[in-house]
C-alpha cells in the first residue's frame, strides 16, 4: 500500500522542513550580517547597494533543516551599482566582500570563510548555517535583474532573485504539495550523495512536472514520477518554462539542458558532466525500483533505504 499524504507530510514537517524557531534564529543572524556588511561596503568604497534580497531555498521555503552533516545554506543577494561589468571587477568585488566578512567576524577561523565561483561564503559552525553573499551588478533599467559572473570561467549570466522566488511561489500555488516534494527529493539527493545534481535542478525538474502533468494528488506517486522522469529521459530532454515564452531560444551543447526560468540564455545545468548525468539517471532508476517495491509491500524499512 502506498504511503499516504498524511504520512509523508508528517515526515516532511518533523524531519525535513526547517522549524519555525530555527527560521526566526536564522533571520536574526542574517539580518545582522546584512546590516554590518552594508555599513562596511558603503563606508569603505564608492559602491552603491540598491537592494538586498534573501534568496535561494530559504526565501522559497524549500530549505532543509541540518541533517547528517549537510549544512543549512542561505543566499543573500546584494544588488550593487558602481562596478564595471566584467569578470575581473566581479572577482575583485567577491574578494572585497570576503575581506569584509572577515572584518565583521574577527574571531572566526579562517576556514569559515570561502570565495566561491559567484559569491563569498561564511559558515556559522554553532548554528549550522552557511551564508552565501552573492553580488549582482544591477541592470540599468530592469532593476530586479542583474549580472553575475563566474570568476573561474569568466562567463556571465543575467539573474533575478525576486523572479526565482515568484517562480517557486507560482508552482506552490498550483500544487500544494510542491514544497514537500522538493524537500523529499533533496533529502534523497543528500542521503545518496548524488554527484552533479543541485537543489535548484530538483526544484526546476519538479516544477516541470507540475507544468506538464498538473498538481500532484498523491505525494508518493509524484515522487516516483520524478524518479521515472529522470530515469526515462536520462536528462537528455531540454527543459524550458512558460516564463521564457516569446523570448529568443538559445541552443546549448551541454549534456543536460535546464533553462533558467528568468533568463533563456542561461543553462543552469551546464556544469553537469556526462558521467554525472549517467550516475544521476542510474540512481533515479534504482530508487524508483526500491520505492515501487516498498509501496507494493507496504514496507517502511525499505522506504528508509531511500530517505
Amino acid at each position: 500500500m502506498p504511503l499516504s499524504n498524511t504520512e509523508l507530510e508528517y515526515f516532511d514537517h518533523n524531519f525535513l522542513r526547517l522549524p519555525g524557531p530555527k527560521r526566526t534564529e536564522y533571520h536574526k543572524q542574517v539580518d545582522n550580517l546584512i546590516s554590518e556588511l552594508k555599513k562596511r561596503i558603503t563606508g569603505k568604497s564608492e559602491l552603491e547597494i540598491t537592494k538586498v534580497v534573501k534568496a535561494g531555498s530559504f526565501a522559497k521555503f524549500t530549505i532543509m533543516q541540518k541533517l547528517d552533516g549537510y549544512p543549512t545554506d542561505i543566499d543573500i543577494v546584494f544588488y550593487i551599482k558602481g562596478v564595471e561589468e566584467n569578470s575581473k571587477s566581479y572577482e575583485a568585488l567577491c574578494n572585497q566582500i570576503h575581506d569584509l566578512l572577515i572584518d565583521i567576524y574577527p574571531t572566526k577561523k579562517v576556514e569559515d570563510f570561502e570565495i566561491q565561483r559567484r559569491s563569498a561564503k561564511v559558515t556559522f559552525v554553532k548554528s549550522g548555517l552557511e551564508v552565501d553573499v552573492v553580488p549582482v551588478l544591477q541592470h540599468g533599467t530592469d532593476l530586479d535583474h542583474g549580472w553575475q559572473y563566474d570568476i573561474q570561467s569568466g562567463a556571465r549570466n543575467l539573474t533575478c532573485a525576486p523572479c526565482h522566488i515568484q517562480f517557486i511561489r507560482t508552482r506552490k500555488d498550483k500544487d500544494k504539495h510542491f514544497r514537500t516534494l522538493v524537500r523529499l527529493a533533496k533529502r534523497w539527493k543528500h542521503f545518496h550523495d548524488i554527484p552533479g545534481l543541485k537543489s535548484f535542478h530538483i526544484e526546476l525538474i519538479m516544477a516541470h512536472l507540475v507544468d506538464t502533468d498538473g498538481p500532484a494528488v498523491s505525494i508518493e506517486r509524484r515522487f516516483r514520477e520524478f524518479l521515472v522522469y529522470i530515469a526515462r529521459t536520462k536528462l537528455n530532454e531540454r527543459i524550458d518554462f512558460p516564463e521564457n515564452s516569446g523570448k529568443p531560444m538559445v541552443s546549448f551543447s551541454d549534456p543536460v539542458v535546464i533553462i533558467d526560468p528568468v533568463s533563456p540564455e542561461n543553462n543552469v545545468a551546464s556544469r553537469i558532466t556526462k558521467d554525472e548525468q549517467e550516475l544521476i539517471a542510474k540512481h533515479a532508476e534504482t530508487t524508483w525500483e526500491t520505492a515501487t517495491y516498498a509501496s507494493v509491500e507496504n514496507n517502511n524499512e525499505v522506504w528508509k533505504e531511500i530517505f
